[in-house]
């Protein structure tokens, strides 16, 4: 494109050059008296004829000279145009149309869509400028995505902080609790229900900064690895602060878990029946197919029937629940959890109360202890 340029450049440069040539070489036509005066001297013609057909031999020559120019100016004019055309294609296709371009692209990076690259042609004038607003773009997109991935990662924590922290303030509310049918001076009496309600208090506000964080997040994240079952026992005693479970075994086996995600499923189920059933709890394992199954049964009054294929669905609460406070969202988060770890989690009524069955994948089993 740049020899083009320097081709049309020549070509107007040699037009104005010949156009000064022509012009400055110009010499108005003139009758030629020498000849005239040798044929007028012959005798051979009158002068009024001599005269007439000089004039007339004038006029033909300043008549093809003529004819000569003009075709000279149409020809330089045509290819001046034609110059000025492609000039102009030039213009379009390498000046503006990449900068049209480029205005699109500052509107996609403005509204945060960093996926798309902006096209470019190094060939042209502008490539390098273009490749430099591609490689922000990508740079954009990277910062974009880690900062994504950090926020995340605060989130996370903050709900797994604030998720963790409601086991040891449950704990003080069952102590705090036990402390007080025992108490006997008004005084002390006093002070546990003062530290009761400020455990209340931190409980409540826990819950409330937990689910917000969740409801952003989705999902949290899972890191599953090969854990044996023996971890289950300590993971069941720190969700049961009341002790209302009964005492169980759990085969001997290695499992695909997240510990800390399977510390929260258990603290939902178990929270939920203290909630709505407040009885003792039997624990029953065994394996089915490639799962360990857990089966948490309560003695309550379970769920109504109508209510079961949706106790898992986000925020959805049973008809029972009015009267208690919650979200609705205890088990859908260990669904939810459970799924991530490969397992499963299902509801269901039985003849003397509420059972959650709790799958979990086995990674290979030793045998089984009853």
């Amino acid at each position: 494109m740049k020899k083009a340029l320097i081709f049309l450049l020549a070509l107007w440069l040699c037009g104005v050059m010949a156009l000064i040539l022509i012009f400055t070489d110009y010499e108005p036509v003139k009758p030629d008296m020498v000849a005239v005066n040798d044929e007028l001297m012959s005798g051979d013609a009158p002068l009024s004829e001599l005269l007439q057909r000089e004039y007339e031999r004038m006029e033909a020559q300043r008549a093809a000279r003529d004819i000569n120019i003009k075709i000279f100016l149409i020809l330089y004019t045509g290819a001046v145009a034609l110059s000025g055309l492609i000039l102009l294609i030039y213009c379009e296709k390498s000046i503006l149309k990449p900068f049209r371009r480029l205005q699109g692209f500052a509107r996609r990076i403005a509204a945060g869509d960093f996926d798309i690259p902006l096209e470019m042609d190094k060939s042209n004038l502008f490539g390098a400028f273009t490749e430099s607003f591609d490689l922000m773009r990508e740079e954009l997109k990277k910062a974009r995505e880690n900062e994504r991935a950090a926020d995340r990662s605060k989130k996370e924590l903050v709900a797994s902080l604030s998720h963790d922290i409601k086991t040891p303030v449950a704990s003080i509310k069952a102590t705090v609790e036990l402390m007080q049918v025992s108490a006997s001076d008004q005084s002390e009496k006093k002070r546990l229900m003062q530290i009761e309600a400020k455990a209340e208090q931190i409980n409540a506000l826990i819950t409330d900064m937990f689910h917000a964080t969740l409801h952003e997040l989705e999902v949290l994240g899972v890191n599953t690895a090969e854990v044996h079952s023996t971890v289950i026992y300590g993971l069941i005693k720190n969700a049961d602060y009341k002790n209302k479970a009964k005492s169980f075994s759990i085969p001997n086996c290695i499992i695909l878990t997240d510990t800390l995600r399977l510390q929260q499923t258990l603290d939902n189920i178990i929270g939920n029946s203290y909630k709505y059933a407040d009885t003792e709890i039997e624990i029953h394992s065994y394996f089915e197919e490639d799962f360990l199954v857990l089966d948490l049964s309560d003695f309550g009054a379970g769920a109504d029937e109508d209510d079961l294929p949706f106790l898992v669905n986000k925020f959805y609460r049973g008809k029972d629940t009015e009267t208690k406070s919650g979200y609705g969202l205890g088990l859908y988060i260990s669904k939810s959890l459970l799924e991530q770890m490969s397992g499963d989690l299902q509801c269901e009524n039985y003849e003397n109360g509420f059972k959650v069955k709790i799958f979990l994948k086995l990674a290979g089993k030793d045998g089984i202890n009853e």
